[in-house]
């Protein structure tokens, strides 16, 4: 007991929130390989090299969906369920899973773990986390649940030759991968199958926006929903952060819908009926953001259209929530901050409030640190790999992103290859903020001088 204490005191002491967190994922990704490596979990005769299976636990807990062999081949249906176990993980964040534990074991909550909550959640601020997170799960959880029925339901009817016990296990398989949009393809054929059900891909795309839109989001969705008022009888207001990620979410989804749309309605979409063309358009301008599922085989899209996929998979999801990339904040920061600039203005404003510095200088050093990453990774693939530049670009935009989209190339990476995906995974989950923040000092001593500033003749 004194070797526990000493040793918990040693890393609060030393280590800051985020160098503990970065701690908390390598070790759940090395029990994520040891639980995968598990022969009860494998169909007979599977086999795989190590190393594969690192990549595949990496993948899993940074929900991304690359994989370097095929899951249906190597895993039965108890490692599946195990998949989706470690989704769950993954997706919601280490800490808010283990903190729900907590909760229903009604343990109390101590303050480190609060700012390990705060860290890992990407929040803002320490009071609230805990019914955050709690709220949170049994939302997330009970929507899973009844989409698992009500897609079970639906494979049950319209697919004849699925019986039940089957269509509820792919029912509940698709809810859950949705919401955490982990994207792995279980079948062979991703949701290839329901191309043309425009009931299961537009309950889909719902449910892997409410993954993808951000926790604090949903919850305060989840609360003007139920309440449209608060108690004291003034109407509901968002906060900035809700509202700059639903608007530039949407924007981005009807931006993208609309550009896929128009460069493959004479090219892919050849023969299909205006709305067929409509609902493909927006279910990848929704999957490419996170989930990684795909309709069709990625290598029958222009190479325009694959570099639209490429930039919205490099932008991601909403902060907090399941998915990867720059995050969907930090490229409208980045936006709003140019107007201003153009437009002359001090500060930058939106819906009535002005953005801080702080964070317009965050979003600077995210984009820019994250653009040059994935350049860089870019740069070492087309050294060590046989392969088309654009399948390139769309393996590094997709392991940033963490969407699991790919050409059909991941296999057939070299070992360095794999490393380099390994790490774009494994940081676009994290964020590019935090895996900066790792290498920076618990503390930090201000020099107590400022240097006189000068200018320079920039453009």
């Amino acid at each position: 007991m004194k070797l526990k204490y000493y040793g918990t005191r040693y890393i609060n002491r030393h280590l800051s929130s985020i160098q503990i967190i970065f701690i908390y994922y390598v070790l759940m990704t090395a029990a994520a390989y040891f639980l995968l490596n598990m022969p009860y979990f494998h169909q007979d005769g599977a086999t795989y090299s190590t190393f594969d299976m690192v990549f595949m636990a990496i993948s899993t807990i940074s929900v991304t969906g690359l994989s370097t062999f095929n899951i249906n081949e190597i895993f039965n249906e108890r490692g599946i369920i195990l998949l989706e176990i470690l989704f769950q993980i993954g997706g919601f964040g280490i800490m808010m899973v283990s903190t729900f534990f907590f909760i229903l074991s009604k343990k109390k909550i101590s303050l480190k773990r609060r700012q390990l909550i705060m860290t890992d959640m990407n929040s803002p601020k320490l009071s609230g986390s805990i019914r955050l997170i709690k709220n949170t799960m049994l939302t997330l959880l009970v929507i899973q649940l009844i989409f698992g029925f009500v897609f079970a339901a639906h494979f049950y009817f319209a697919e004849h030759h699925l019986n039940l016990i089957d269509s509820l296990f792919h029912g509940f398989y698709q809810s859950v991968s949705a919401v955490t949009n982990s994207g792995f393809d279980v079948t062979g054929e991703s949701v290839t199958p329901y191309k043309n059900d425009f009931f299961f891909l537009p309950v889909l795309m719902i449910l892997i926006m409410i993954g993808g839109i951000g926790f604090p989001v949903l919850m305060e969705v989840k609360e003007w929903f139920f309440y449209k008022r608060k108690k004291n009888g003034l109407p509901f207001r968002f906060s900035l952060f809700s509202r700059l990620a639903i608007s530039i979410y949407l924007i981005l989804f009807v931006v993208g819908t609309i550009l896929i749309y128009l460069l493959e309605k004479n090219h892919l979409f050849i023969g299909m009926t205006e709305s067929q063309k409509w609902l493909t358009s927006m279910f990848y301008s929704t999957t490419t953001r996170n989930a990684g599922l795909q309709l069709n085989n990625l290598n029958e899209f222009q190479t325009p259209t694959l570099l639209l996929f490429s930039m919205l998979m490099f932008i991601g999801c909403s902060p907090s929530s399941v998915g990867g990339g720059v995050r969907t904040t930090t490229v409208a920061i980045l936006g709003l901050y140019m107007y201003s600039f153009i437009k002359g203005q001090e500060n930058v404003t939106v819906f009535n409030r002005r953005i801080d510095k702080t964070d317009i200088k965050k979003a600077i050093v995210v984009f820019n640190l994250s653009a040059f990453m994935c350049f860089l990774s870019i740069l070492i693939l087309t050294i060590t790999e046989n392969e088309s530049m654009i399948a390139l670009i769309v393996e590094v935009a997709s392991a940033f992103g963490t969407t699991g989209l790919s050409l059909g190339i991941t296999s057939d990476l070299s070992p360095v290859g794999k490393v380099v995906i390994a790490i774009l995974m494994f940081v676009g989950r994290i964020g590019m903020l935090y895996t900066l923040m790792i290498f920076i000092p618990k503390e930090k001593h201000d020099r107590g001088y400022v240097y006189p500033a000068e200018k320079i003749i920039i453009g």
